[in-house]
C-alpha cells in the first residue's frame, strides 16, 4: 500500500467516526465549543494514527531490504520499502539493468530513515556491492548465467558490472570470431558466465564466448544429427585457407579440403569460390563426436575422365599445360582433372640421367605422344621424345664403320669414357683405344667431362644400341715406325723420367717411353743414374703388342765377348727375318692360319727372350 493510500484510508476513518459522532448526538445539544477546539476528535484522531503507524514497516538503518519500483523518470527511480515515505535513486545506480521497469523488486540499502528533508535514503548500489559476492559465488558454483554491463574498454578487454562488482572481460572471451572494435559493446547489458574467481584479490572473470559456444554446440549437435552422406546442402563460404574453404552451413562449419574443390589441380582456393559466396556442397563424411564435417565441391560435377574424348588411343598426340613437376617426370593437365605423366625417360632418347627441370617447368604448355591409356584405372602415360625420330632407327647409314665424328665427353668409368654424338646416341671409348703412346690408368688423365673428343667408329650393335668407338685409331700406329726405329742392338739417347721399384721409365725420341732395369742403368765410373739425366741406352727387348721397349746402359760401355757378338747378330737378323715373315703372313693370312700364326709368335717372342 502506497504513501497516498494509507493517508486517504486515514481521512476516510476520520470522516466515518464524524459522521457516527453526529448522528449519535442530537443538534440542539452539540457541543460547539469542543468542536472548535477540536477536543471532540482527539481520542478518534489517536486511534487513527495508531492503526495508522501499524501499517508501516520498521526501517532499520544500514540494512538491505526489498523494495518496489514505483516511478521512474530520465534522472531517479521512486522506490517503495514500505516505508511513510518513498525512498529516491539516482537511475545511473540501474545502468546494468535497462530493462527495469515499475513494478520490479530490487534490493536497497537503508542509509538513512529520514534526512532533514525528512526523505528516505535509499542506495541500490550499496546493496548490490554488499551482496555481490555472495552472489558472484553462487553464480558460479552453479554456473550460471548472469547480466553484465560493459563499462568501459580496457587494456586487453573490457570492464564488466556484475552484481556491483567490476570484473575482467578479456578480449579473447567476447565473441568466437575476432573482435577489432572493443567500443561497440560499450555502455550494452550482456549474458555472461563467471570463468574465473580470486577471493584473495576479489578479481572476477567473465566470457560471453562460452555462451556462443554452448549455443552453437547444441546448434552442431542438432544439425549434425540430421545429416547424411552425399546429402546436398547450401552455405556460405565463410574463410579461405591455403589448404581449403570453411563453409557456413548455417550454425555449423564444414571444410572442403582443396583437393576437393576442383578436379582440376589449383594453387589457391580463390581460384574457385570467394569470401561470402553462396555455394552448393555435399556431404562426404561428417564425425558426431568432434563435430567435424568434410564437403566437396567438385563431387557435384561428372569426373572429367568420364567426359574424355572417345576417340583418344595410344598414339595420338594431346597438347596440355605442366602442372606438376618431379625429378622423375612431369604431370600434364590434358583437360581440367585429365592428367597424364611424361616420365623423364620419356623426355629425351638420350640415355643419361638427367631430371624432369632439365627439360620442361611448371606452366608450359607441351605437345606429347599418348604412350598408354587406362580409362578404367583413370591413368595416361606420355612422351615428347617421339615427337622425334628415334636416332637409332638409322644408325648404321648415319655413323657407318670407320667414320669420323666430333663427340662431348659425359662420363668416365674405370675401363674408358662415355661419350654423345648426338642426343639419344652414345658410344664407348675403351681407355687402351685412347692412345698408341701412353700408359693410361684412367680416362680422366687423357681428358675431361665436357670437352670435345674426335672419335672413330669401330663396331656398331643397332639391337642393343650400342656403339663402339676409338680415338687413337684417327692416327697411324706409330709402333710399326718403332719396330724399325728400335731395332735390337740399335743404340739411342734417352732421358730417365722417374725410377720404380724394380728400374727406371726412359723418355726416347717421339716421345716413347722404354724400361732399364737398375742393373742395367749402372755407370761405367761407378755413379748412378739420376732423374732427368740424359744416357745412352741399348735396345736389348722390344715387343710391340705389348707396347714395350727393354733398355740398358750397361750394354753401351760393356764390349762384350766375340762369341757373343757374334750369337747376337744371329739372334737379331734371326728376329728381323721372323718379323718379315710374320708381316708376309699377315698380308694373306687367313682364318684357316690362325694356329700358324699364333705358333710362328711364340717363336719369335722366344728368340726374342734369349
Amino acid at each position: 500500500m502506497t504513501n497516498e493510500n494509507q493517508i486517504q484510508e486515514t481521512e476516510n476513518v476520520i470522516l466515518a467516526n464524524r459522521r457516527k459522532s453526529n448522528a449519535s448526538v442530537p443538534v440542539d445539544k452539540f457541543d460547539w465549543d469542543a468542536f472548535e477546539n477540536d477536543a471532540l476528535y482527539n481520542t478518534d484522531k489517536a486511534t487513527v494514527e495508531a492503526s495508522y503507524n501499524q501499517t508501516l514497516s520498521k526501517v532499520i538503518e544500514n540494512e538491505v531490504v526489498e523494495g518496489v519500483v514505483m516511478g521512474m523518470n530520465k534522472r531517479e527511480v521512486l522506490v517503495n520499502i514500505g516505508y511513510k515515505s518513498e525512498g529516491i535513486i539516482n537511475i545511473n545506480e540501474f545502468r546494468y539493468n535497462p530493462d527495469l521497469k515499475i513494478g520490479d523488486k530490487v534490493e536497497v540499502y537503508v542509509e538513512n530513515a529520514e534526512d532533514k528533508k525528512g526523505q528516505l535514503i535509499l542506495s541500490h548500489k550499496k546493496a548490490r556491492s554488499l551482496r555481490s559476492w555472495d552472489k558472484v559465488n553462487e553464480a558460479f558454483e552453479k554456473d550460471d548465467i548472469i547480466k553484465g554491463y560493459v563499462k568501459c574498454r580496457t587494456k586487453g578487454g573490457m570492464i564488466v558490472d556484475v552484481f556491483g562488482i567490476e570484473a575482467f572481460l578479456p578480449g579473447s572471451q567476447i565473441d568466437v570470431r575476432p573482435i577489432k572494435d572493443y567500443d561497440i559493446f560499450v555502455n550494452k547489458t550482456m549474458d555472461f558466465k563467471i570463468v574465473k574467481i580470486n577471493n584473495e584479490f576479489r578479481n572476477v572473470v567473465v566470457s560471453h564466448k562460452i555462451l556462443i559456444e554452448a549455443e552453437i554446440e547444441a546448434q552442431k549437435a542438432d544439425i549434425i544429427a540430421k545429416l547424411e552422406k552425399g546429402q546436398i546442402l547450401e552455405g556460405v563460404v565463410k574463410n579461405i585457407t591455403p589448404y581449403g574453404v570453411f563453409v557456413d552451413l548455417g550454425g555449423v562449419d564444414g571444410l572442403i579440403h582443396i583437393t576437393d574443390l576442383s578436379w582440376g589441380r589449383i594453387s589457391n582456393p580463390e581460384e574457385v569460390v570467394k569470401m561470402d559466396e553462396k555455394i552448393k556442397v555435399v556431404i562426404l563424411d561428417f564425425d558426431e563426436e568432434t563435430k567435424r564435417i568434410a564437403l566437396g565441391l567438385k563431387q557435384l560435377s561428372a569426373h572429367p575422365w568420364e567426359t574424355l574424348d572417345a576417340n583418344l588411343n595410344v598414339g595420338d598426340r594431346v597438347k596440355g599445360r605442366v602442372v606438376v613437376i618431379a625429378d622423375y617426370g612431369a604431370f600434364i593437365e590434358v583437360q581440367p582433372g585429365v592428367e597424364g605423366l611424361i616420365h623423364v625417360s620419356e623426355m629425351s632418347w638420350s640415355l643419361h640421367l638427367r631430371s624432369a627441370q632439365d627439360f620442361l617447368k611448371v606452366g608450359d604448355e607441351v605437345e606429347a605422344v599418348i604412350l598408354t591409356l587406362d580409362r578404367e584405372e583413370k591413368k595416361m602415360s606420355l612422351g615428347i621424345k617421339q615427337l622425334k625420330a628415334d636416332p637409332w632407327a638409322a644408325i648404321t647409314e648415319k655413323y657407318p664403320i670407320n667414320s669420323k665424328h666430333t663427340a662431348v665427353v659425359r662420363n668416365f668409368t674405370n675401363f674408358g669414357v662415355f661419350v654423345e654424338l648426338e642426343e639419344g646416341v652414345d658410344g664407348l671409348v675403351h681407355i687402351s683405344d685412347l692412345s698408341w703412346t701412353k700408359k693410361i690408368k684412367h680416362p680422366s688423365e687423357f681428358t675431361s667431362i665436357g670437352e670435345k673428343l674426335e672419335v672413330l667408329v669401330l663396331e656398331v650393335d643397332q639391337e642393343n644400341r650400342r656403339l663402339s668407338l676409338g680415338h687413337k685409331q684417327l692416327e697411324e700406329n706409330p709402333w710399326d715406325v718403332y719396330e724399325a726405329t728400335y731395332t735390337l742392338g740399335s743404340v739411342h739417347n734417352g732421358v730417365i723420367n722417374n725410377f720404380v721399384d724394380k728400374g727406371a721409365t726412359v723418355t726416347l725420341a717421339e716421345g716413347v717411353e722404354g724400361f732399364a732395369s737398375l742393373k742395367n742403368l749402372a755407370k761405367q765410373d761407378g755413379t748412378s743414374a739420376n732423374v732427368g739425366e740424359t744416357l745412352a741406352f741399348k735396345v736389348v727387348e722390344f715387343n710391340k703388342s705389348n707396347k714395350k721397349i727393354g733398355l740398358s746402359h750397361v750394354r753401351t760401355w760393356e764390349e762384350p765377348a766375340p762369341r757373343e757378338n757374334k750369337e747376337r747378330n744371329s739372334e737379331a737378323d734371326a728376329t728381323q727375318k721372323a718379323v718379315k715373315k710374320l708381316k708376309a703372313n699377315l698380308e694373306k693370312t687367313t682364318l684357316g692360319d690362325i694356329s700358324e700364326l699364333a705358333a710362328l709368335k711364340a717363336e719369335m717372342e722366344n728368340a726374342q727372350n734369349k
